[in-house]
Formats: structure tokens, C-alpha cells, sequence
């Protein structure tokens, strides 16, 4: 799996919940740093440099802040930390466009490529030098360079565009580079404003990954492969990336305290100083308007200079609205399951067995059965149920396995609080918020994990048993689970609360239970009394979806150099998949029942259709200006997002619906009586052979006419253009209804794929 000169940057800081990014509180002598976007060509003429001009502009309110970041490629303009008054003062002053408050950001959290059907599909991709000038830049915390992962056996020279380099700093220096790993630098100084100097007993001042995560992700989208990999035995096999000779550059912006935006958005200004080509970021960018929300801005920046980019659709799932990372110009992610579960079944003294998971492997338990407790009747906690810090009664949970609710705290350390109470095992029940959902978790004690269904049914028979036993029984690794994939419960969903006229997310990638490469600071639970170390981890969350699609999309790169972010990410949606090999409707785990394109935007990736789609929606920055202007923005948030004048032709008809996304979301007003009429146009770009194709639209949606125009379209050569329009006739509904659709072009070679979304508000 090689690429050509395309380096990926998989910024990556999602892990396993959302955390919706709010305005940073301020922490000491009333200030708080702030993003101040200027417009650069409005510099007086008596400033020799743009730097000059900013700091003038800085002193004329302050005497004392200092700049801490300046930008040029992500933004033109600075970071600094001010009062509220001297940030009001600062944005009424000529040139400056606005004046942003810092923003925290948190992170989002073997079987894959088979699974994607790598492994068969090698001899697809391109075998060539410049396979391996990709290099994959990771902003996340940090890296754990000593990882097999990042070993750079067979890998020649580090590529003469690169133009990055690797930072000493604690417990790290540039010797810990090699020809795999060939970039490594850390972003504090928005960090350290905010909550003062980094302690560095409890995390390293430098690249190195204390947290895991980094490690984790840069793995999952470049590692090098390793054979008998596992996590205590679970998920054996060769761990390896996506994209396994893509070179790798971790930008460290995540510490202990949170992600922050100036530190994010000088890690991605590096990151084009470094010359990459792809950028994937997995953390929430909150639901802010495109012009305010830093990571959308950088993105913009990142989009102009030909690099895809790459985000998680965040944790908030399954609740609608809870995407995050809606620009149309990121690429969006939400999370799938694969074919592989740890099953550790609940043994029930009625003899009931409960199918459940876990990645305990430790002593085992008792060959008998043992004592069962609720962790409710062993509490004086109103919480108790929750099994929280010093909740749980010893003498009540000694010597017993203990049912203990999930919520509030991490499932992990649940089996922590248990196992210092003195019980000796653990099983935990999922409640209506999870449903069905399994996530496999490496307790530290005997413990498994259950659906809500197998729950109730649990804590039935405790009640109603005077003496109630149980046991756990583990066994192992398997594989071949159907169905699969199916959309994990805890992926964010849409519709769109930014611009509902775009459908999010735009696919699914593995996201549950993914085996990667590991910190050696930190066990596998995280948690400070978690004292194994392991090279490998298995870690679940919309974070790990996103590397996958970075990886991916690097592949595609390499075998087609000359393709822009919107073809890459075009190719990938058109080909994803939205049924099983037995033409049933792929699964929503939260539901039980058929998933939409809310749930999985246009389906799950599939890398080998997606080299070769035929036909791509290509987009360019003019595009991308085009729609801002349908939004009605103002010249001076588009000048904030774009850096650069430009003003919307008054003389021009602007419309969302015609931007050439490779899906289609349309909105019905309800009150409005009779019909409503939507019509949206696209155009496709011949990536295949000559052909000629036909549209059809399925199935038949209630409600509303879909017509297709022209219904035939013929390509006779490379790269040429045709444009086609879609007209949406709606009846009346009821607010709230949605119904859905799938619009395609075949030629009977090629298949190009669209969801449909149609909803009445």
C-alpha cells in the first residue's frame, strides 16, 4: 500500500466522548487569550512587515500582552492574551477582521484491513519509490517513538519535499526519529497561558506521547506492520496502518488540560510550512459558525493548498444534531463496527447465560460460582448503582462480583472502585443511553460488559433471588461476526445544525474496538493505578474511524497524484457501501434497525472500489466562496475565513444546493401548504473509460417526486465535465418527517453513488 508525494497530515484529536468545545474561561488577572484575524492587505505602508503591524496594533491596547503565536497560512494574524475591554478595543480598530476567545478542544476516542479488503488488494496500489513520499503529520498528543509501529525497515530516504524536523524537548529528542517517524514537534504556549507552565512530572515538555491516544491514532493511519501483535493475547495477528510506507509527523497539541485553539492552529500552520497534502483532524470543533470556528478556518487554509481534510464526526451519538466538523470542505467521519468481538458471557446460578465482551486477562476467577451483588444494594450513595469513587460499602462487595450500572464515570474505572471495595469481579450493565452498544475494555479486574436487554434481565434475577451467583466466562477472540459493520451507537449524527442544505457525516470508517500501537507511559485503561504497559491497545471512538479514512486517502493519492481533496474524498463516498453482501440494509446498533444517511452519511468506505469510481464531484476554493456567499455571509467573514478580499458578484444568483457535494439534503418547509419545489445541480468528471451512464433513484420516497435531467450522460475522454440537475416536488408533512433515497450513475462498469436526505421542518 504505497503512495506518491502526498504528505497526510492526521491531525488527530478525538478519542472516545466529545466534549463540545466552549470558550475558555478565564483563569488569571482577568485575561484570556484570544485569535485576532487581520486583513493583511489593509497594512499602512509605514510597516516594513506584517508582524511589525500586528505588534503595533497589540501595544496600541496593551502595554503588556505579548503575542504568542503569529500566523500567516491558517490565518493572517496573531494570538495573545487579553482583558475583555482590551479585546473590544482591539477589534474597533482598522484592519482587524476579529478578535476570537480561545476555544478547548477534547480529544474523541490487525482486523481492519482485512476487513476493508486490503490484504487481497495490494497488487491494486502503486509499487513505486514515490509510494513512500507520503508523509502522514499527526496532531494529537504526541508519539510514543519507540513503538514497532513507527519502525522504518525497507524505507529509503526521508523525502527531499519534506521540509519539517523533529524537536527535543522532555524525555524526547530528534535521535528518536528515523526515516518512518520523520517529524515530531509540540504546541504549548496556548496551554501554558491558559493553565500555566506544564508540569513535567506528570507529562513530557516534547513530542512524547504520555496519554496513548497519539501513539494510537498515528499508528492506525501509517504503521508499519507487525507481526503478533495483540492486547494480552486479544486480536492476534500484524498490526498495521492503513497506509503502512507512508512516513509519519506527530504535531503534539494535546495535553492534560485539553487542546487549544492557538495551539491548534500553529500546529496546522507548521504543518503547511512542512508541506503536507492531507490533513485529518479527529476533535470536536463544537457547532459555531464557519468564520468562528478555528479548526473550519484552518481547514480552509489547508483545503486551498490542495490537502484534504480529515475529521471525526465526534461522540455525541446517537442524538441528532450532535455532529461536529461540519464545514463541507472537511471530509466528515462517523464510526462503524468490524467483524471481530471479545466475547465473555454472564453464567447466571438459574443457569441463564448473557453474551457480553471484555479484554480482562488476568487471574481467573473461582472454577465455581460465586456470590452477586447490586451495586445500588451495596451503596449509601443515592448513586450508588454507578459503582463512583468510594460509593461502594466493602463489607456488602467482598469476595463477590458485583452489577454495577454504566454512566457518569469511565467503564474502566468502575472495575477500579470494585476491585479497592474488595469485590472480585465486575459485570456492567448498559443502561437506555447505551442500548445495545458493546465496547470491549481491558478491566483491571474480572469484568464484562452487557447490553440494556441483558441488563434488566440480570438485575431481575437479583432481586428476586435471596442468593443470588454468577460467574464470567471468557473466551477469547472472534471473528467472522455478522452483521457487519454496523454504525456504532456512540458516532455522532446529523442532520447538519450548521447548514442543513449539506448532508454530515459524509461516511463511516472502524471505529469500535481498534487494535493499534500504544504508549509505554501509560496502561491500557489510562487510569494512574493501571500499572501494566503494553505495546498494542484496542480503543474505540469516532477518533480511530478518522485515521482510517486519512490512511485511505492517502492510498488513493498515491495512485492518483493528480486529484484534489474533493475527488479523493468523492471517490470514497460514491463507492461506500449501505448494504451487506445479502442486500440487507446495514444496521444501527442504537436502534436495532435499518441505519440512514444521518447515521452513516453515504455508507462504509471501500478503498478498492474507491480507486477506480469512474466518475468524481470535483470542487475547487471558488466553489467553496460561491457557497459562502449563499450563506449570506458578510465580506468580512468571508475575508476572516478565506484571507483574502473577495467580494460576492451582487449580479450572481448564489445557491447552497449548488455546490457539487456528492450527496443531496433537502429541506421542506411544512407549514407552507400545497408543493415544494428544490432543485439541486452537480457536475460529474469522467475518472474512468468512456461510457455512457444512466441515473436511477430508489426507492420510491413518499411524499415526493425526484426527477433526474438529463437522464443520460455520455463521457468520451478523461476529465470531462458534465452537469446534471435534480428536482425535489414535495407534498405536504408533517414537521419532522425524513425519508430517504439513493441516486445513482452506472454504465454498468461503474457504480457512483449519492444518499439522499429529505426532511420536513
Amino acid at each position: 500500500m504505497e503512495m506518491v508525494k502526498c504528505f497526510m497530515i492526521v491531525l488527530i484529536l478525538g478519542l472516545c466522548h466529545v466534549s463540545m468545545a466552549a470558550p475558555l474561561e478565564e483563569k488569571k488577572s482577568h485575561r484570556k487569550t484570544y485569535i485576532v484575524h487581520m486583513a493583511k492587505s489593509e497594512m499602512p505602508p509605514s510597516f516594513q512587515h506584517h508582524t511589525h503591524w500586528y505588534d503595533s496594533s497589540l501595544k496600541s491596547v496593551s502595554g503588556s500582552a505579548a503575542m504568542l503565536y503569529t500566523y500567516d497560512n491558517v490565518i493572517h494574524g496573531f494570538s495573545t492574551q487579553l482583558t475583555d475591554k482590551e479585546a473590544e478595543q482591539l477589534e474597533s480598530q482598522p484592519g482587524i477582521l476579529a478578535v476570537l476567545p480561545e476555544v478547548r478542544y477534547e480529544l474523541h476516542t490487525t482486523r481492519t484491513p482485512e476487513f476493508l479488503g486490503l490484504s487481497q488488494a495490494a497488487a491494486l496500489f502503486p509499487e513505486s519509490e514515490s509510494a513512500s513520499e507520503v508523509v502522514i503529520g499527526v496532531l494529537d498528543t504526541g508519539v510514543w517513538p519507540e513503538s514497532k509501529s513507527f519502525a522504518d525497515t525497507g524505507l529509503g530516504p526521508i523525502p527531499s519535499s519534506w521540509k519539517g524536523a523533529c524537536e527535543s524537548g522532555t524525555n524526547f529528542t530528534s535521535a528518536n526519529c528515523n526515516k518512518k517517524l520523520i517529524g515530531a514537534k509540540y504546541f504549548a504556549k496556548g496551554y501554558e497561558a491558559a493553565l500555566g507552565a506544564i508540569d513535567e512530572t506528570k507529562e513530557s515538555r516534547s513530542p512524547r506521547d504520555d496519554d496513548g491516544h497519539g501513539t494510537h491514532t498515528a499508528s492506525t493511519a501509517a504503521g508499519s506492520a507487525v507481526e503478533g501483535a495483540s492486547l494480552f493475547g486479544y486480536a492476534q495477528g500484524t498490526a498495521r496502518g492503513m497506509a503502512t510506507r507512508a512516513r509519519v509527523a506527530v504535531y503534539k497539541v494535546c495535553w492534560m488540560g485539553g487542546c487549544f485553539s492557538s495551539d491548534i492552529l500553529a500546529a496546522m500552520e507548521k504543518a503547511i510550512d512542512d508541506n503536507v497534502n492531507v490533513l485529518s483532524m479527529s476533535l470536536g470543533g463544537g457547532m459555531s459558525d464557519y468564520y468562528r470556528d478555528s479548526v473550519a478556518i484552518g481547514s480552509f487554509a489547508a483545503m486551498e493548498k490542495g490537502i484534504l481534510v480529515s475529521c471525526s464526526a465526534g461522540n455525541a451519538g446517537p442524538a441528532p444534531y450532535s455532529l461536529s466538523n461540519l464545514a463541507p470542505w472537511i471530509t466528515t467521519v462517523g464510526a462503524g463496527t468490524l467483524d471481530r468481538d471479545f466475547p465473555a458471557f454472564v453464567s447466571l446460578g438459574n443457569g441463564k447465560n448473557f453474551s457480553g465482551v471484555s479484554l480482562y486477562r488476568g487471574s481467573p476467577l473461582p472454577g465455581k460460582m460465586l456470590p452477586f451483588v447490586y451495586a445500588g444494594n451495596a451503596s449509601n450513595a443515592t448513586n450508588g448503582n454507578l459503582c463512583m469513587m468510594d460509593t461502594l460499602i466493602p463489607e456488602k462487595v467482598a469476595g463477590k462480583i458485583v452489577l454495577c450500572d454504566r454512566g457518569m464515570n469511565a467503564r474502566v474505572q468502575k472495575g477500579a472502585v470494585v476491585k479497592a471495595a474488595g469485590g472480585i469481579g465486575m459485570v456492567l450493565s448498559n443502561t437506555a443511553a447505551n442500548g445495545e452498544e458493546l465496547v470491549a475494555d481491558a478491566h483491571l479486574l474480572p469484568a464484562t460488559a452487557v447490553g440494556q436487554k441483558s441488563g434488566d434481565a440480570i438485575r431481575d434475577y437479583l432481586f428476586s433471588n435471596p442468593n443470588p451467583t454468577v460467574t464470567i466466562l471468557f473466551e477469547g477472540t472472534k471473528v467472522g461476526i455478522e452483521p457487519s459493520p454496523v454504525v456504532a451507537a456512540f458516532s455522532s449524527r446529523g442532520p447538519n445544525s450548521i447548514t442543513s442544505e449539506i448532508l454530515k457525516p459524509d461516511m463511516i470508517a472502524p471505529g469500535v474496538n481498534i487494535l493499534a500501537g500504544w504508549s509505554g507511559a501509560v496502561g491500557p485503561t489510562g487510569l494512574a493505578t493501571d500499572t501494566r504497559r503494553v505495546d498494542f491497545n484496542i480503543i474505540s471512538g469516532t477518533s480511530m474511524s478518522c485515521p482510517h479514512v486519512s490512511g485511505l486517502a492517502g492510498l488513493l493519492k498515491a495512485a492518483h497524484p493528480d486529484w484534489s481533496p474533493a475527488a479523493i474524498r468523492s471517490a470514497l463516498m460514491t463507492t461506500a457501501y449501505t448494504e451487506y453482501k445479502n442486500k440487507q440494509k446495514m444496521q444501527d446498533i442504537a436502534t436495532g434497525k435499518p441505519s440512514t444517511p444521518f447515521d452513516h452519511g453515504a455508507g462504509h468506505v471501500d478503498p478498492v472500489s474507491a480507486l477506480n469510481p469512474g466518475l468524481v464531484y470535483d470542487l475547487t476554493a471558488e466553489d467553496y466562496l460561491g457557497f459562502l456567499c449563499a450563506l449570506n455571509y458578510t465580506e468580512f467573514q468571508i475575508r476572516s475565513l478565506a484571507r483574502r478580499n473577495f467580494s460576492c458578484d451582487a449580479s450572481k444568483r448564489y445557491r447552497v444546493t449548488d455546490l457539487n457535494y456528492p450527496s443531496f439534503a433537502v429541506n421542506f418547509d411544512s407549514i407552507m401548504g400545497g408543493s415544494n419545489v428544490v432543485k439541486h445541480t452537480r457536475t460529474l468528471t469522467n475518472v474512468g473509460s468512456p461510457g455512457t451512464y444512466k441515473v436511477s433513484v430508489s426507492p420510491e420516497t413518499p411524499g415526493v417526486k425526484i426527477s433526474v435531467e438529463p437522464q443520460t450522460l455520455s463521457f468520451s475522454q478523461a476529465n470531462e465535465k458534465k452537469s446534471y440537475t435534480v428536482t425535489f416536488s414535495g407534498s405536504s408533512q408533517p414537521t419532522g418527517t425524513n425519508v430517504f433515497a439513493r441516486l445513482e450513475w452506472s454504465d454498468m462498469k461503474y457504480t457512483v453513488g449519492s444518499p439522499i436526505a429529505i426532511s420536513w421542518t
